[in-house]
């Protein structure tokens, strides 16, 4: 079932995850014990990243080397093991960065024939790497691009001007920002950048990690004064350790509010897992009880602190 019918059918919140593929070379074992986790709480659809090559820095003879490392494979398998074997919607994530127009076409070839009907389009992290390009092909510049080229092969528009017999069928969501992309000059403009790809057929919003409630609110508001009425889903993240107290705000361009801050920061390190439990339960219920129809939660690689925040959540 695609996306938008789950969260158009659904007669309750609806609870999914986000999570990532293992490092090259690790254990597919490990994730297969996560997601039969997380399936005990019936989501109707799992998110699953997807990884460009990265640029390093490491340490040699003559100082630092820059290293182009390969991407983090598995998305396209993990989609499939997680629909198949579990009965859960898999939502891939289609990038931009690090991908030509071709090889996003065969990838969304591929994930049609597996019976995958939804894909969350996004530009993808600034990694600070652009992959050569074989001479002729293109890349999406940015996530409208992306949009626009998956739109067109639901109308049966492949690349080299092929008419296929077999148009795709996805259910496309893209990324908001309640907080702005920081990229964007101002709010207005990042909302219209986000109206640009509903119109371009985005059927929903998934939202960048958010820990002040205020700033979702807010931005469901302003989204709907813009003309922008697709479902906006509310992401969530538990805060794990004093590490992401800045790691968070650097990497996602989200604020921490200063009680949690506070909280966190003068705890022991061992009681941080708790404190953040405690916060997203406070902001499950409060988006709940608003009427949101779905929580998004970034699980990554570890279930341990959403399960105790669902578990509460039911209790």
């Amino acid at each position: 079932m695609k996306v938008i019918e789950h969260l158009n059918r659904s007669k309750e919140p609806l609870i999914s995850f986000e999570i990532i593929p293992p490092r090259r070379g690790g254990s597919l074992e490990s994730l297969m014990q996560l997601v039969s986790e997380l399936a005990v709480h019936k989501p109707p659809f799992i998110d699953i990243t997807s990884h460009p090559a990265v640029i390093s820095y490491e340490d040699g003879p003559k100082g630092l080397k820059r290293v182009v490392k390969r991407k983090r494979p598995g998305t396209l398998g993990l989609c499939a093991l997680v629909q198949h074997k579990f009965g859960i919607d898999a939502v891939p994530h289609v990038i931009c960065r690090g991908f030509s127009k071709e090889e996003t076409e065969d990838f969304l070839i591929e994930l049609h024939y597996l019976g995958i009907d939804n894909v969350l389009a996004i530009r993808g992290d600034d990694n600070g790497y652009d992959k050569p390009l074989v001479e002729g092909r293109t890349n999406n510049p940015f996530a409208l691009d992306l949009v626009e080229q998956i739109h067109g092969m639901n109308k049966g528009h492949y690349l080299d001007q092929i008419q296929a017999s077999d148009p795709t069928s996805f259910c496309v969501g893209v990324a908001g920002y309640p907080e702005k992309h920081f990229e964007a000059p101002n709010r207005i403009a990042d909302l219209k950048h986000l109206k640009a790809k509903v119109d371009a057929g985005a059927e929903y919003i998934v939202t960048q990690m958010f820990f002040n409630n205020a700033h979702y609110f807010r931005y469901v508001d302003e989204c709907r004064a813009a003309g922008i009425t697709v479902p906006i889903i509310p992401g969530l993240k538990i805060l794990a350790n004093q590490r992401q107290l800045s790691a968070l705000p650097k990497n996602f361009w989200c604020e921490i509010p200063e009680e949690l801050a506070e909280k966190a920061r003068n705890a022991d390190p061992k009681e941080v897992v708790g404190i953040g439990i405690d916060w997203a339960v406070r902001q499950s219920k409060e988006l709940l009880k608003e009427g949101v129809s779905s929580l998004h939660y970034y699980v990554m690689q570890n279930t341990r602190s959403v399960n105790e925040v669902l578990r509460r959540l039911n209790a």
